[in-house]
């Protein structure tokens, strides 16, 4: 007998001799009035035995017969037809080329119980610790996107690109967008750089956005965020699971049950107003969750002037000019305008850069030389059509040609050989 047994035994015989009640007795039995009552007429009827369920030490009526037990482990033995197979295909494979039928699970008990190891070596989790903020503020940021329904029926699904700093906890820069975009995480730069500074590192997924993922050898300026990223003196970290940003995760779940309730108290049903609520909620979001450095110093660099920033967190091409004095982008077809004397720009190197403003700029060696309206997706630069610019226009003689007067004698000037006289072909059928 068991422990569970001698008490039922010692609660039954004090109930007998009338030292405990019957509400007493059920309540030490554990069990229903009813079965507490059958306990006791069994124990008084055939002793201690009586409460021993009948069924205890005897075999199970579904167990596996001994010999289907040493067949088994015969076939996936070590000199077996299915040694090397794991427990799953095994039960399939006996189920189905040897007529017995058994559990995956019953399978895997018996194998183990005769050491017979599965396999599959599956490794141990990894040890993982919590990572200590970082000391200073502006230290490093993590940045993410969160595709989420935020304004839940009332208008189209958005993403939220934010950042949070590492030491604070503060949010840094957030803006909605229809899509995680790079238009998105250069906003985010602007809106950071332009309200705290230039942070030292950013830390964030292996998105492409990023850099590249072709090629492992790729620069991690090759893409247009990665490009502000180095022009500002940023170190880019890439983080290797969701757990190692936790940080800018778990801000999420904190934006998804606030700031999604905010949304749709205000009535928000497109993402101009949704911004709008967000400028409010970050100050509130600040003063309520962010917490103090370990140094009180932040380590923040100070931010370039306003038009070189709005340069850096632009798109960005380099183009070369054709002969028709036309550059073209991603189908955009763009004339420019003469420069000095009527001259052209053929052939000459130029910068095209497409603003977060809207504006698209030509620029050569820092001098604007085009600038237009365009839509803030560069996917819809195909759309834009300039054959007509503002700026001086050629003379009327045309454009001069730079360089100096050939002399009277120069092969130019020369007479050239005089051309043969060719006859009609109306002569020679008239002789």
């Amino acid at each position: 007998m068991d422990a569970r047994d001698q008490q039922r035994i010692e609660t039954i015989t004090r109930w007998a001799r009338r030292t405990l009640t019957t509400e007493e007795a059920v309540s030490l039995l554990g069990c229903s009035e009813r079965n507490a009552w059958r306990l006791r007429r069994r124990m008084l009827d055939q002793g201690v035995d009586g409460l021993v369920h009948g069924n205890r030490g005897r075999a199970s009526p579904r167990r596996i017969d001994p010999e289907t037990c040493a067949a088994i482990l015969s076939l996936a033995g070590s000199g077996g037809r299915y040694r090397g197979v794991n427990d799953c295909h095994l039960a399939e494979l006996l189920a189905e080329e040897q007529g017995i039928d058994i559990g995956r699970s019953t399978l895997r008990r018996l194998l183990r119980a005769a050491g017979i190891a599965s396999p599959r070596h599956r490794r141990p989790p990894r040890y993982r610790s919590r990572r200590e903020r970082m000391a200073q503020a502006g230290l490093l940021v993590q940045i993410d996107g969160s595709p989420h329904d935020w304004l839940e029926d009332r208008g189209p699904r958005l993403t939220l690109i934010g950042g949070i700093d590492d030491a604070t906890g503060m949010i840094v820069g957030a803006v909605f967008r229809e899509h995680e975009d790079g238009s998105g995480y250069l906003r985010l730069l602007a809106q950071m750089c332009a309200r705290h500074g230039v942070p030292a590192g950013v830390y964030h997924d292996h998105s492409g956005i990023f850099s590249p993922t072709a090629s492992a050898a790729a620069r991690a300026d090759a893409t247009q965020v990665g490009r502000a990223f180095a022009e500002l003196g940023i170190s880019s970290i890439a983080a290797s699971s969701p757990q190692a940003k936790g940080r800018v995760e778990r801000l999420w779940g904190t934006c998804q049950d606030r700031l999604v309730t905010l949304l749709r108290l205000a009535g928000a049903a497109d993402i101009e107003a949704a911004n709008a609520i967000l400028e409010r909620y970050v100050l509130d979001h600040n003063r309520r969750f962010s917490v103090r450095a370990a140094i009180a110093e932040p380590a923040w660099r100070p931010a370039p002037a306003r038009s070189e920033l709005d340069r850096i967190c632009a798109f960005r091409w380099s183009r070369s000019v054709g002969n028709d004095n036309t550059v073209r982008l991603n189908g955009a077809v763009l004339q420019l305008p003469t420069i000095a004397a009527g001259r052209g720009l053929a052939h000459r190197k130029v910068e095209l850069q497409l603003r977060l403003d809207g504006r698209l700029l030509v620029e050569l060696d820092g001098r604007t030389l085009l600038a237009v309206n365009a839509p803030p997706d560069p996917k819809g630069l195909r759309e834009i059509r300039v054959l007509d610019p503002v700026g001086p226009k050629p003379p009327p003689g045309g454009l001069q040609r730079p360089g100096f007067a050939p002399a009277h004698d120069h092969p130019w000037n020369r007479p050239g050989p005089k051309a043969p006289s060719r006859r009609l072909l109306t002569e020679s059928l008239s002789r």
